[in-house]
């Protein structure tokens, strides 16, 4: 990766200004009314006093955020990281044979083609195993009803004991 920290790319730029957007909806979302309106037993000055001072640990909170997510992004070099993904993406974008946009219904259709043949493929092997067990069962069967076949010849065979 190249060393262009003195001009951030447009992706350092844009994580740099969606997180200060959002940090700042997040910090500000107590209008002064809503705030008022929490303090409903203290007076008009004591209301003020305690928003100036709301409004004093709020900016100081942001700083704190700020410098702790400006330390994060230099220790984990993530701007260098965003430099580069940019630089890759403009090659991609660049290069004749990868800028082949495939087409978007096609792309369905042969997914859509896939998944079917997985769904027939599957429907075969279930078809295969329950057929198999129809089998096993039916052979279960006759061969307990050739125990109880053979138990009658045992019957026999131990009265015929008997007698002799």
């Amino acid at each position: 990766m190249e060393n262009t920290a003195s001009i951030p790319g447009s992706r350092q730029l844009n994580l740099k200004k969606s997180f200060n957007r959002g940090l700042r909806s997040l910090l500000t979302a107590c209008s002064d009314e809503e705030f008022r309106k929490a303090f409903p037993s203290c007076t008009a000055a004591e209301q003020e006093g305690l928003h100036r001072l709301f409004i004093q640990v709020i900016s100081s909170l942001h700083e704190d955020i700020e410098e702790e997510f400006e330390s994060i992004f230099v220790e984990t070099q993530a701007g260098p990281v965003l430099d580069h993904i940019e630089e890759l993406v403009e090659e991609h974008n660049l290069d004749p044979l990868l800028t082949k946009k495939s087409n978007l219904g096609e792309t369905a259709q042969n997914l859509s083609a896939m998944k079917k043949n997985e769904v027939n493929h599957l429907t075969g092997l279930l078809e295969k195993a329950e057929e198999q067990k129809r089998k096993l069962k039916a052979r279960l069967e006759l061969l307990k009803k050739e125990k109880q076949d053979f138990s009658g010849v045992e019957k026999f065979v131990q009265e015929l004991r008997t007698r002799i």
